[in-house]
């Protein structure tokens, strides 16, 4: 079962916004076991939209669309996908109601034409409700072959993906399970980590693969199955991890949900553990924070954070010892697990992470090689720091910095739980 997704907007094309949508509904469908088979960006023209069809029908049993639904003359999403099938637009009650509604509870003004024909879409097509857009998604069925077309507002389309679209495909297609498990492994490099794995890899099934990911002194092993069999499938992965653990064990620190960024898997067994965190950031400048926060649930484990870029707020705010800054910098060992240990009393959590570095381009208050990072953790009971060398380019040195702290963090937590 092969999916092509084809995404319309001149301003994913000249970089304007990050086409985020592909990544969410190419995760969506091989959870069901519907491989993409393309992924596809193209302007708001006619022509283009109409070559994209003909050729995703020639290549996909399942095409969907996101973006040109709006109330906009440079949206012709709807009116192209009529002409393709040969059909006319119609006036759907039922999203009319819908878009009255939201006008009505939300919008507070009046409804303008332009939103009015929101509501008109292909006869041949079945509406998908989109209870938090005007533009409805459309769901329409040819040669055994479907098209769907979804707004590109991300969250609109998300909800469209999962309560309509996925729930709609597993009903009409047989559709195979696939099961993906990933195993965390610390301390050793992708290639001495594939040769010491060799044979076992050479000897799996041919129905389950095995990818590298290697990041910053993690390598996670991703394990992918694929069958009609459910039972057989789990029963065959579980046996071949029990294979691969004593090959590993030293390095290996659990799993991870492949669906789930490190920070989302970190905050779960801190809820598991009914622990909490704070953060003190320098160089990373909020960034640990931010990525913690932007998940949902996340204030069941996360106390709050200080971002302590200047040396002196370092000092006045966050009560870092001025003696230990000037004796071995503002750059060191020694500060980056003062700031850890007191976040973590000043906030009253069972973990704390630090940071301290020269992002660049330029040293700033401290001698230290532009690149160099300090990263401490501290715990009620210790508190400890590794030191990196980043690079030169001030945007990857960030990035790298807070990747590794979630990485010792998270290697923290399940040396401890």
């Amino acid at each position: 079962m092969l999916a092509e997704i084809i995404t319309i907007g001149d301003e994913l094309l000249i970089g304007q916004v990050t086409d985020t949508n592909s990544v969410f509904i190419a995760k969506a469908l091989n959870k069901i076991g519907v491989s993409v088979y393309q992924i596809t960006s193209i302007q708001d023209d006619k022509k283009h939209i109409l070559k994209a069809l003909k050729e995703a029908q020639e290549n996909a049993d399942i095409i969907i669309l996101t973006g040109g639904l709006g109330p906009t003359k440079d949206d012709i999403t709807k009116k192209t996908i009529a002409e393709y099938f040969g059909d006319t637009l119609v006036r759907d009650a039922s999203v009319l109601k819908n878009i009255e509604h939201l006008w009505e509870q939300y919008i507070k003004q009046p409804l303008a034409q332009v939103n009015k024909d929101q509501a008109l879409v292909p006869s041949k097509c079945m509406v998908l409700m989109n209870k938090l857009g005007s533009a409805p998604g459309m769901w329409i069925e040819k040669n055994n072959k479907v098209f769907v077309s979804l707004p590109g507002v991300p969250f609109e389309m998300k909800a469209l993906i999962e309560n309509e679209v996925i729930p709609k495909l597993k009903d009409t297609f047989n559709c195979p399970f696939i099961l993906h498990k990933t195993l965390l492994v610390y301390g050793v490099g992708e290639s001495s980590l594939a040769a010491r794995i060799e044979s076992w890899e050479d000897a799996l099934p041919n129905y389950i693969k095995l990818a590298y990911l290697p990041n910053l002194g993690k390598v996670r092993l991703r394990l992918s199955a694929k069958g009609f069999d459910k039972d057989i499938i789990e029963n065959e992965v579980d046996q071949q991890i029990e294979k691969l653990l004593p090959l590993i064990k030293d390095e290996f620190f659990g799993f991870e949900d492949d669906d789930d960024s490190i920070e989302v898997v970190i905050g779960k067994q801190l809820v598991k553990l009914k622990q909490t965190l704070a953060v003190a950031e320098s160089c990373t400048g909020g960034k640990i924070a931010q990525q913690i926060t932007s998940n949902a649930g996340s204030s069941a484990y996360f106390k709050g954070g200080l971002v302590t870029y200047a040396t002196q707020s370092k000092t006045d705010v966050l009560g870092v010892s001025k003696g230990i800054i000037d004796t071995h910098s503002v750059v060191s060992a020694q500060v980056a697990e003062s700031m850890a240990k007191n976040a973590l009393q000043l906030f009253n959590t069972d973990y704390a992470i630090a940071t301290t570095g020269n992002a660049g381009p330029e040293k700033g208050d401290s001698d230290a090689e532009v690149g160099t990072v300090f990263i401490a953790i501290a715990t009620k009971t210790d508190v400890f720091s590794e030191v990196f060398n980043m690079g030169n380019h001030r945007v990857k040195v960030v990035n790298k910095a807070v990747n590794k702290a979630f990485e010792m963090l998270q290697k923290e937590i399940l040396k401890n739980r």
